[in-house]
């Protein structure tokens, strides 16, 4: 009697995402009891446009829809991140600039309690700019944000701060902050060009001042499945960094502006958009990788 079977037995299908890998399945991140301490996380790339902000914001919202405290730390003298939830930067009294350099000034002097549940934020407008100049001149320059974060760690879960576009003292501040790096990446071919600068950057910062400094992973933003070129750059990129690119990858739409303008997250916007389900995946995939890594 042969043993051959009747029928070919049915072969799974494998469902592969932007990145050419299987789509894992992210659970549900487990319920918290209490809040604390922070992890601190650094959203960082020198090259502008690549979507640090629009992640900062849409990010640091999904996690708190699975139950995070999270805090917003808008260290761009540009105050994009303060505008996309709704401030004007000219109105901001008291912002990331005169915490840092003001002794008298406090946490609770500056911290904004957002309109997203669970999401607090400290703003910036242009005055911060004239902290790069003057943290020259300061003992233990680099230090200084981690130093005014680091007794507020204990009321957060996660601490998120949106650099910005350059390498410079409040970047490099931001690094030494940090437990981790999330580089957000567009899917282009001279993005790629500068990561390999910042990665010198990082592992600078983690020999000389920083040794808990970890890459947490490198994010595609602005994908554009319909170009060969996007999905070239993506291929570019799992094949250099491997498994540190995220799973996740951020699709181009106009949802992200569009919430820009009426300064909401993304996932208060258009909360049922492709783009909103797409940082709720990333706040899955980013909370399983720590819980990895811890």
């Amino acid at each position: 009697m042969s043993d051959a079977l009747p029928f070919e037995p049915p072969v799974a299908e494998v469902t592969l995402g932007p990145t050419g890998r299987p789509l894992p399945d992210f659970p549900e991140p487990r319920p918290l009891t209490q809040h604390g301490p922070a992890r601190v996380v650094a959203l960082c790339n020198q090259k502008g446009g690549v979507g640090k902000t629009t992640t900062t914001i849409s990010l640091g919202a999904a996690l708190a829809e699975l139950g995070r405290k999270v805090l917003l730390v808008d260290f761009d003298p540009q105050g994009s991140m303060s505008v996309g939830l709704g401030l004007n930067p000219n109105e901001i009294e008291v912002g990331t600039y005169q915490l840092l350099m003001d002794p008298s000034v406090t946490f609770e002097d500056v911290v904004v309690h957002t309109e997203v549940e669970g999401v607090d934020l400290l703003p910036a407008n242009i005055d911060l700019s004239a902290a790069e100049i003057q943290l020259v001149h300061e003992v233990g320059r680099e230090q200084v944000l981690a130093s005014k974060l680091q007794p507020v760690r204990a009321h957060y879960d996660v601490i998120l701060i949106d650099c910005q576009p350059s390498l410079g003292l409040l970047t490099v501040n931001a690094l030494t902050a940090s437990d981790g790096v999330i580089i957000p990446l567009e899917c282009e071919y001279f993005a790629l060009r500068g990561v390999a600068l910042l990665k010198d950057t990082i592992e600078k910062v983690t020999q000389r001042l920083n040794p808990r400094l970890r890459i947490d992973g490198l994010l595609g933003t602005m994908y554009d499945g319909r170009t060969l070129h996007s999905r070239e750059v993506m291929e570019t990129l799992v094949s250099g960094w491997g498994d540190v690119v995220f799973h996740t990858v951020i699709r181009r739409t106009v949802k992200f502006s569009d919430a820009t303008v009426v300064g909401e997250p993304i996932t208060t916007y258009a909360a049922n958009s492709p783009g909103a389900e797409s940082y709720r995946q990333l706040a899955k995939e980013v909370l399983a990788r720590w819980q990895r890594d811890a």
